[in-house]
C-alpha cells in the first residue's frame, strides 16, 4: 500500500453508542491499557504488541440483535475471549456491565452483550 507508515501501529475500530465507555469496559475485563482516549473514543493495546482494539462513539450506532433477525440490524463481527473458568469470567463481565445473552450457541460459550453495545465476549 502506498503511503504506509510503518510504525507497527495498527488495530480494528469498532462503532459503539460510547465508545470511551466500551474501551474502559473491555480494559477492565482483559487487563490491557488505555493506549489513547478521547471525546469521541479510545483504545486499549494488546500488551507486548503494537496492536489495538479501539472503540468510536457513533450516535447513530444501531445495536444487533443476536441471535440474528429478519429486518433487524445484523452482528458483523463479536470478540471471542477464551478462559480457564467460564462461570468466574462470566461473572466478572455481568459486574463491569454486560449483559447475558439468553440464547446460547453451545454448553462452553456464554454469549454477551457489553454496555448494550456489541454481542461480545463469547467468553
Amino acid at each position: 500500500m502506498r503511503g504506509l507508515s510503518w510504525t507497527d501501529w495498527w488495530g480494528v475500530v469498532l462503532d459503539a453508542p460510547d465508545g470511551v465507555a466500551l474501551a474502559h469496559f473491555y480494559a477492565s475485563l482483559l487487563g490491557w491499557p488505555i493506549a489513547s482516549e478521547e471525546d469521541d473514543g479510545a483504545a486499549i493495546q494488546v500488551p507486548g504488541t503494537s496492536s489495538y482494539l479501539a472503540f468510536r462513539s457513533s450516535p447513530s450506532y444501531a445495536p444487533p440483535v443476536w441471535p440474528g433477525a429478519e429486518g433487524r440490524q445484523q452482528m458483523m463481527m463479536h470478540i471471542d475471549v477464551a478462559v480457564d473458568d467460564l462461570a468466574a469470567a462470566v461473572a466478572d463481565a455481568v459486574e463491569l456491565g454486560a449483559t447475558v445473552a439468553e440464547f446460547q450457541p453451545q454448553d462452553d460459550v456464554r454469549c454477551s452483550s457489553t454496555l448494550r453495545a456489541i454481542r461480545s465476549a463469547c467468553t
